[in-house]
């Protein structure tokens, strides 16, 4: 019986495997050249440039011939930088395409072209009437700064669109003006604000504006209550707001060498149309713990509730008060009690040591009787100096302190005040005009 053979592996090509790891075949040419009659790839053998028909079997080499580096001669062939056939074709065709690429512009239609252009023209337009505007918003601060002689040049805002075209009419729409910081009287005016319609302008224009008519105007003048506080003689008051037409000072006084607790109200009204007034009204000037001094038309001195029981308390105090016949008028108390309280002091207690005896000598108003007997002061234990230094002030000294009234200045000569009113943060004025003329020629 014949043992059985093993099954050996079908045999390898070596040859096989180097054909796997090499470059696949490159793809048939798409773009066969013209003059070249087209074949199928796949029934004619291909040849590969350079390669020799392999030897017989069992001859040496893998049938590739030797590289040709050059002609013999020495020189470069002319195709030798050339590239193959098929990419001379790739080359061909990408120039063309290359020439054939239009601008990206060139697919627009016409009309978004034409806007286009509009839309970068009007940019210009828009640009160039902005910088004419600043250019004529400049001249104009210069001119308003030097006429008022400021010192600091105001705001000027021109408004309209297009500006060139109300330059070449001669007539501005509206113009906003803000001026800081004007000089009026003892105070400064925080901010001045005007609104002009309706302007005529003269001169070659934009360049040079000789002067202008302004048709209509409006404004605003505002005087804040910290410049009333910083610049007013009276340092120590502050300002504020009581009512519409009101406003409260409120602060200390340095009189005969004492500090003095002072509130008042001033009433604001117009002085004519050119000027703003206060009448200083409700003021008060208050002694801590002594009395409160009214200086005015209902002037008077009371006391303080402090002195009032201290008094009543002192019966040496008490009995000087009860010998002035003006203050025993003015207490209300029968003659035949005031001579047994002066006779007796168990009498003069019933008399005066009850609350409403206190009440009763608080409303007293004392101001006519140390004028009279000056002495009285220093028997109820009251600084005859201070009070006589109160006396001595007169309303009108204490009311300038807390003035401040203001007149529109001379430049300012064809304004109008309107109206004033009372806000948070200071006092406004309302101002008009018309057919008001500035500049060179005026």
């Amino acid at each position: 019986m014949r043992t059985p053979t093993r099954m050996q592996p079908p045999y390898r090509n070596p040859y096989d495997e180097l054909a796997a790891l090499a470059d696949p075949e490159p793809e048939p040419d798409p773009y066969p050249a013209d003059d070249a009659p087209w074949t199928d790839p796949g029934s004619v053998p291909q040849e590969i440039p350079g390669a020799v028909p392999p030897g017989p079997p069992g001859s040496p080499g893998l049938g590739l011939a030797e590289p040709h580096i050059g002609p013999t001669d020495g020189e470069l062939d002319d195709d030798f930088f050339s590239p193959p056939p098929g990419r001379r074709r790739v080359a061909r065709g990408r120039r063309a395409g290359r020439r054939r690429r239009r601008s990206p512009f060139a697919a627009l239609p016409l009309l978004a072209k034409l806007l286009f252009t509009l839309v970068v023209g009007a940019g210009f337009l828009v640009l160039a009437d902005r910088c004419a505007v600043m250019y004529a918003e400049k001249k104009a601060q210069q001119a308003l700064q030097d006429d008022l002689h400021l010192a600091a040049a105001p705001q000027v805002d021109i408004h309209g669109f297009p500006f060139l075209t109300q330059v070449l009419d001669k007539r501005l729409q509206r113009v906003d003006v803000t001026v800081p910081h004007v000089p009026a009287d003892r105070v400064s005016l925080a901010k001045v604000q005007a609104s002009a319609h309706d302007i005529e302008l003269t001169g070659n224009l934009p360049s040079d504006i000789r002067s202008a008519v302004i048709g209509n105007l409006d404004g605003e003048i505002t005087l804040s209550f910290d410049d009333m506080n910083r610049e007013l003689a009276a340092s120590q008051i502050k300002f504020s707001r009581r009512s519409d037409n009101t406003v409260g000072a409120d602060g200390k006084l340095t009189i005969a060498g004492q500090e003095l607790r002072v509130s008042a109200e001033a009433q604001l009204r117009l002085d004519g149309s050119r000027g703003l007034s206060t009448d200083i009204e409700g003021m008060s000037l208050d002694m801590p713990g002594i009395a409160t001094y009214r200086p005015g038309r209902d002037r008077g001195l009371t006391l303080h509730r402090e002195t009032a029981e201290l008094i009543s308390r002192d019966s040496a105090r008490m009995k000087a008060l009860l010998s002035v016949p003006a203050v025993v008028k003015r207490l209300g108390v029968p003659d035949k009690d005031v001579e047994l309280a002066l006779r007796s002091d168990e009498k003069l207690h019933q008399l005066v040591g009850t609350p409403r005896f206190v009440e009763q000598l608080m409303r007293v108003n004392l101001v006519d009787v140390v004028a009279d007997h000056p002495w009285l002061l220093s028997k109820i234990g009251i600084d005859p100096k201070l009070i006589t230094g109160l006396l001595a002030m007169r309303p009108p000294e204490l009311s300038d302190r807390l003035s401040f009234s203001f007149t529109l200045p001379k430049e300012a000569q064809d304004l109008r005040l309107r109206g004033v009113r009372v806000e948070k943060n200071g006092v406004v004025a309302t101002v008009s005009g018309t057919e008001l003329a500035v500049g060179k020629g005026h």
